[in-house]
Formats: C-alpha cells, structure tokens, sequence
C-alpha cells in the first residue's frame, strides 16, 4: 500500500542554485558562489534584526550617510556584514552600497575581480525602531572587459539596469523571505530557522497582470506631476485600494505577490525622483519584468536606463503590466 509523503522535499537555496546551474554547462559556478554569500550575509543581517533591542543596535547612530539620511546602528552592522562576507569571494571586484561615498575595490577587474554587488543593506531602517517590515536589496553586475583599468571603476559601475546579471532581495517581516533572480524566473525562499538555511516556497513566480491596489505616499499628492495626480484621482472612483507601508521592499514584495501598483513620483523638491537607481530600482525592475511585470520611470523603461553618477536617483513605477500602463495612459493623455 503507498502512501503519500507526510511533508514535501525540502530544497534549500544552495542546492536550487546548483540545481539550475546544470543547465549551463558552460557555468563556473560563479553566481552560486555570489549567492551562497548573499544568503549568509543575510541570516547573519536577520539574527541581528530579530534580537535588535537586547544586542543595543536599534536607535540612531548620530550621522547621516551620502544620501543625506540619518544611519541607523543597524545600517552600519548590515553594511559591514555584507560587505566582510561578500569581500572574501575571489570573484568579487567592486562592492557598492547605499551607505558608502565611494566603492569599496576589492579586487582590480585586471586582477580577477569579476562581478560587481551592488546593495542597499538595510531598506526602510527608519522603520527599524517601530518594528515596521525592513529588507536587503542586492544587484549583480559583471565588470566590463572592454574597460582599460586606467579609466577606474565607474564604467564598470554604471551600467544599464539591463545588464544585471543577478538580482534580489530578502524582506524581515513575520517571516524571512528571500527572493532571487538570475534571469530564467524569479524564485521565492523562506528561511526555515529549525535548520538555518532558506527554502524553496515559490519556483517561477508570476506577478498578477492587474490588482486593483495602489502603493503610494499621497502625503506628496499636491507635489506630484499633473497626470499623477489625475490618475490617483482616478482611482478613488474605480474600486481601487491603497497600501503603503513605507518600506520599498515591503511594498514592492506585496505588489510582487498580490498585484497592482507601486508608485514614487517625481516631485518638486526631488524632480529627479528620491529612489537609488543602481541598488534600488535596478534590481527591483529585473525581478518585476522575469515575473511578468513592468517597471518605468514614467517615461521610459528603468532598465534601459543609462546611470550618470553612483548614487544617482529615480521615479519609480513598477507593477502589474495592465496597471502601470495604466497610469502611463495619463502620460500620454498629457502629451496629446
């Protein structure tokens, strides 16, 4: 007599990766070398997040980083964290974090330094004291071989989103879920702490074509552009509801899962938008488009983007396809 599994196979990150890779004869091993790191970063980030108040590091540290942001204590130990495990792979050249003036070198392209990680360590810290849902974003990037080292890192840098080779993030919430992409589906993990290892929830997960939930700080409502504006107006009479919690990844992980809209308009005080392009943005756009999904800076798509400065910023709109052409519609009507 058979008889049915009590529990389904448990597949953790690592063998997933390894898993995928036989695909590609060709692969070195290169990305699951990078992701194998990422994912420790991460847990070691996540048992910080989850003892903040009795290790001392909740609360501000008295500084504020490039951006012009009050730092966290948190954001300092999630930096330093992924930048020591992350800095010890061989393969790893260039490291750029949201919290640093300038790249950290670990090893010259001309020296074997072949990928680049680009991260925000701890979005939406200033949600960290209240116990608000807060993530890690990271992008992977290979170093260009047509670059002569006499012209530095930022040409390595400053690459279209389009030429991300990996990308993901991992949200800590009620539960920690990591999600990646390498450009063959996006792939949904949580991490299991009875064996400290992140497993497979999710394989080829698709966003919603449409959701009718919008994510947006309407507090900036008089400051957005016009079609903005009208397309929020639009939505109070359409059966449309708002979400916002005020964390990028936590926003952008619902509208993965559930559908709809996130939103963050340029406005008069920040014209060029307020997200990071490069460890922000970029590797949200990527995750969106592999799960069907669009993402814009309300003028063109983000991952053609072209990148002028390291901490550059952007608009962002990113969802469900039908939703963000959508509020592109108003565009356009303006423009008519």
């Amino acid at each position: 007599m058979s008889r049915e599994p009590l529990t389904r196979p448990i597949i953790t990150i690592v063998q997933h990766i390894a898993e995928r890779q036989r695909a590609f004869p060709e692969a070195k091993g290169d990305l699951t070398w990078i992701l194998s790191g990422i994912t420790l970063a991460t847990r070691i980030i996540e048992s910080y997040v989850r003892r903040a108040g009795i290790a001392g590091v909740l609360g501000e540290l008295g500084t504020e980083n490039i951006q012009g942001e009050v730092v966290q204590k948190l954001d300092i130990v999630a930096n330093e964290t992924i930048l020591r495990v992350l800095g010890y792979r061989d393969i790893v050249g260039i490291m750029v974090s949201e919290e640093d003036d300038e790249p950290t070198i670990v090893k010259s392209p001309g020296s074997g330094g072949k990928y680049i990680i680009l991260f925000d360590p701890l979005d939406g810290s200033s949600n960290i004291d209240v116990n608000v849902t807060i993530g890690t974003i990271f992008s992977v990037l290979r170093c260009r071989e047509d670059i002569d080292e006499s012209e530095g890192t930022l040409p390595h840098i400053l690459q279209r989103g389009s030429y991300q080779v990996a990308a993901g993030y991992v949200v800590y919430g009620s539960s920690t879920v990591l999600v990646y992409t390498t450009g063959q589906g996006v792939h949904l993990f949580t991490l299991d702490p009875s064996i400290g290892a992140f497993t497979l929830h999710t394989e080829h997960l698709q966003m919603p074509t449409s959701g009718k939930t919008y994510s947006v700080n309407e507090a900036y409502y008089d400051s957005f552009p016009d079609p903005v504006q009208k397309y929020l107006d639009w939505t109070k009479h359409n059966g449309y509801g708002q979400r916002y919690i005020g964390s990028l990844v936590a926003d952008f992980h619902r509208t993965l899962l559930k559908g709809g809209v996130f939103l963050y308009p340029p406005t008069r005080k920040n014209p060029k938008g307020k997200l990071r392009l490069l460890y922000e943005a970029n590797p949200l756009a990527f995750i969106a488009e592999q799960a069907g999904g669009a993402a814009w800076d309300f003028n063109e798509r983000l991952l053609d983007k072209r990148a002028d400065a390291l901490h550059e910023r952007t608009p962002l709109l990113i969802g469900s396809t039908e939703e963000v052409e959508k509020v592109m519609s108003f565009h356009d009507r303006g423009k008519s």
